[in-house]
């Protein structure tokens, strides 16, 4: 049983992917291959797949760090003192996390997704990396600026060294929302004739709704925070036209497998 894994090019030193669906255990809307522990599949299949990934990423199991993510804003950095504390007082530590950053060799950062968007930072200077969960309601607390002025805080890194991935996401053709989400955007002052559209509804063809493209806005983020247009990497695929591949939450229900997205600074150079 081997992960098969998306890798991500973002530079000498770091190894960064996306999990696909294929090759684990985990049956059923998990099939195959999830480690998430916080959407419902057997514990059993979670440590299995995850010591499958380990053997993988030739790490240790507790080398894996993965937040509990509740669609907010807020950043964690993963350090010897994290590191050195109990299993559970990690788990604590992690709790309402959406985005996660690390200097340390050796150690696999990632967040979970399944439509929405996952998103890679590596700072090839300094060698900082950084795994960011946008969902809409990220997006909107504009996520990735704040990971990246967090970088900045705590590391001392420049917009202008780091290169970014953005991961397998639901696409605007696929993202149909509410006003509310609408909305949304619009309030926090986004460029609406630029990141949305309106379409016949899915349910009921008669019906306008709105539909919004989370990729552009967060490249747009990435760029307004100092990262250039050259930088940014988007690997431009749709979950929820590509069940078969990745989870897709609007296709398979919320209690169903999720993308891992994780990156790592390479202990051996």
């Amino acid at each position: 049983m081997e992960p098969v894994l998306t890798y991500y090019g973002m530079g000498a030193g770091v190894v960064a992917f996306s999990s696909t669906r294929q090759g684990g255990c985990s049956t059923g809307k998990y099939a195959s291959f999830n480690i998430n522990r916080y959407c419902g599949d057997d514990e059993q299949h979670i440590r299995q797949n995850r010591e499958a990934l380990c053997k993988e990423l030739s790490i240790s199991n507790d080398r894996i760090i993965m937040p509990h993510q509740t669609h907010d804003c807020r950043v964690a950095c993963i350090d010897d003192s994290f590191l050195s504390i109990t299993a559970s007082e990690q788990q604590v530590a992690l709790e309402g996390i959406d985005a996660l950053m690390t200097c340390v060799a050796g150690v696999c950062i990632g967040v979970s997704t399944a439509d929405c968007i996952p998103i890679l930072l590596h700072d090839t200077r300094l060698h900082i990396v950084c795994a960011i969960h946008a969902g809409w309601r990220g997006t909107v607390g504009c996520i990735a600026q704040k990971a990246i002025a967090a970088m900045a805080a705590h590391y001392g890194c420049q917009p202008a060294d780091i290169v970014a991935q953005i991961g397998p996401g639901i696409s605007m053709d696929s993202f149909e929302v509410g006003q509310n989400v609408y909305d949304a955007f619009a309030a926090a002052g986004f460029d609406m004739n630029s990141i949305s559209r309106i379409y016949p509804s899915a349910t009921d063809p008669t019906e306008q709704k709105w539909h919004i493209n989370l990729p552009v806005c967060n490249r747009n983020q990435l760029v307004a925070a100092g990262l250039s247009s050259e930088a940014i990497a988007d690997c431009a695929v749709c979950t929820y036209r590509n069940p078969d591949s990745y989870f897709s939450a609007r296709r398979l229900g919320i209690h169903s497998g999720r993308i891992f997205t994780g990156i790592m600074v390479n202990d051996k150079g």
